[in-house]
């Protein structure tokens, strides 16, 4: 981007804020200028990795990952603006969120990072539920904890810290072992002070008493922060880590470290009461804030909170994605053999169109996207799957729409208890991978959810974006002025997007299909029972 002379010497001023995304294909950095718009960004690519069972990511790679992010984004800036950072007014830290990060006294990681998209601790998500009324799910890092003491894992007596991805990147960069209240939600339940429940604590505290662990689970958990709050400044290890070059100066405040649920709820100004959001990538879940408390436990909701600390229900499916990305993969290798010339993002745009153009339920084709286990729908495990009877109408825009649909209809089979909840929401607003390619994310999303979604021009700038709009409100904000008057006054009052209303062939379509994909829950049952777990009567799986 070509910026005016008035903002590069701005950002020549130190006056830019930054902020840094781990999501879970891509790890990016934006620059924020004073009018909090995106001026530079840079991104670094990556992927989980299925090590035995478990799903995981290198920590050398984060770091390398944010260290490639941020030199492309100073590197794009140098070269069209001639501009260098040498200070920053703030910066901010997302990542995914959950999981198990286990570190020993000397800062050593313990075992493997295990990321959300495991499902292999529902023992301990049921017990802890049970002990504590509140429902714990399987990713929450006090359900890999509790599992890892079931297991009786050795590592377990050696630890001394327990963080997420985004807290253990703010740590590097910063010494300073913090997390912001959203974040810090999804680790361990909190309390209506939004600290961690004392209660809860004190039954975990209990239920381990007998195996003589040398630590206590509130000595454990990283110090909670609300946005606004500074948490630590870069220091100079901080400052290498992240440029490389030499030329950016510590001393930059850092605010609370946030989940990409916290900073996607910011980035699409969804943090005051009975507004929501939708985020669409590799995982997908929806974040409503909730006016009052839901009446009862709810084993597919998460409770959760805003940046803020304001409570919100989480409705979590870990695929979204990346059935999409195999299919266009598959269709890009094709015409690859085929000798004809067509960039990746025609595919998508082309299986975007057609998926808009397609009969309204998919012509009886239904997809089953679990590349992974799904908790909401009772699956361990994921086997991909596509299932048609021979009367249905295979085409290339029936298909399309079918993946498309597959990854949403978890996530409205999960809202289907906000809706029995009575709950009110007055806005939905889009954004992630799923809403960049067209209306068809965003009108599909609509169909699934039976109400108005919204995507914003900066939809595609995702949780980095927001990490930097929570740097920005600890760096400028008025005294005394709350996140969501800083959002409306300050930044979304110049923001344009577009709304789509659904469209009733839409939802009906949809609904059937996901009656047929409930319908299918036996045939998926069966292919994770027996494909892919070694020998099979039909030989290899």
């Amino acid at each position: 981007m070509k910026l005016d002379e008035r903002a590069c010497e701005a950002i020549q001023r130190g006056e830019a804020v930054l902020g840094i995304e781990l999501g879970s294909t891509r790890i990016k950095a934006v620059l924020l200028d004073g009018e909090h718009r995106p001026v530079a960004a840079g991104e670094y690519r990556w992927e989980n990795k299925l090590d035995g069972k478990i799903w995981t990511y290198s920590l050398q790679e984060a770091m390398e990952g944010v260290a490639a992010a941020y030199r492309a984004m100073a590197s794009s800036l140098h070269q069209e603006n001639g501009v260098e950072i040498r200070n920053l007014a703030g910066v901010g830290i997302s990542a995914m969120m959950h999981g198990y990060l286990p570190f020993d006294g000397e800062g050593r990681l313990l075992a493997p990072f295990r990321t959300w998209r495991n499902t292999i601790t529902g023992q301990a998500s049921e017990e802890l539920s049970r002990l504590f009324g509140f429902a714990v799910p399987q990713r929450w890092s006090v359900a890999h904890l509790y599992q890892a003491v079931l297991n009786g894992e050795a590592h377990v007596r050696e630890l001394r810290f327990l963080t997420t991805l985004a807290g253990y990147v703010h740590w590097q960069l910063t010494g300073v072992k913090a997390l912001g209240v959203g974040d810090a939600s999804g680790m361990f339940p909190l309390g209506a002070d939004g600290a961690y429940d004392q209660r809860m604590l004190k039954q975990f505290s209990e239920l381990v008493k007998d195996k003589g662990y040398p630590w206590d689970i509130g000595e454990l958990l990283p110090e909670i922060r609300r946005a606004g709050e500074p948490a630590g400044f870069l220091t100079e290890r901080g400052a290498k880590l992240l440029d490389a070059d030499g030329l950016l100066r510590p001393g930059a405040p850092f605010c609370p470290p946030e989940g990409d649920a916290g900073t996607g709820m910011v980035a699409t100004n969804a943090v005051a009461p009975r507004t929501g959001n939708v985020s669409a990538g590799t995982s997908i879940f929806a974040m409503i804030v909730l006016e009052q408390p839901l009446s009862r436990i709810h084993p597919e909701i998460d409770i959760v909170a805003t940046p803020a600390g304001s409570p919100v229900a989480m409705v979590h499916c870990n695929n979204c994605t990346t059935d999409l990305n195999a299919w266009v993969s598959l269709f890009e290798d094709f015409c690859r053999r085929a000798g004809l010339d067509i960039s990746q993002d025609a595919l998508y745009s082309a299986f975007f169109d057609a998926a808009e153009a397609a009969e309204p339920d998919a012509g009886g084709l239904t997809g089953y996207g679990y590349f992974s286990g799904e908790h909401i729908t009772g699956f361990e495990e994921g086997r991909p799957l596509l299932v048609y009877p021979p009367q249905a109408r295979f085409s290339f825009a029936n298909l399309a729409r079918s993946i498309l649909f597959s990854s949403l209809a978890t996530l409205s089979i999960g809202m289907d208890v906000l809706r029995e909840e009575q709950v009110k929401i007055d806005s939905v607003l889009g954004h992630g991978g799923l809403y960049k390619g067209g209306a068809a994310g965003q009108r599909f999303t609509a169909a699934a959810l039976s109400t108005p979604v919204s995507v914003m021009e900066t939809a595609g700038e995702g949780g980095a974006w927001g990490a930097g709009l929570l740097a920005a409100y600890m760096a400028w904000k008025p005294e005394g002025e709350s996140l969501p008057d800083y959002l409306n006054g300050k930044v979304f009052d110049r923001m344009s997007g577009s709304r789509l209303d659904p469209d009733p062939r839409d939802v009906e379509g949809f609904q059937a299909y996901v009656k047929r994909f409930k319908a299918g829950f036996p045939v998926q049952r069966a292919a994770v029972d027996r494909l892919g777990k070694g020998k099979t009567e039909g030989g290899d799986a």
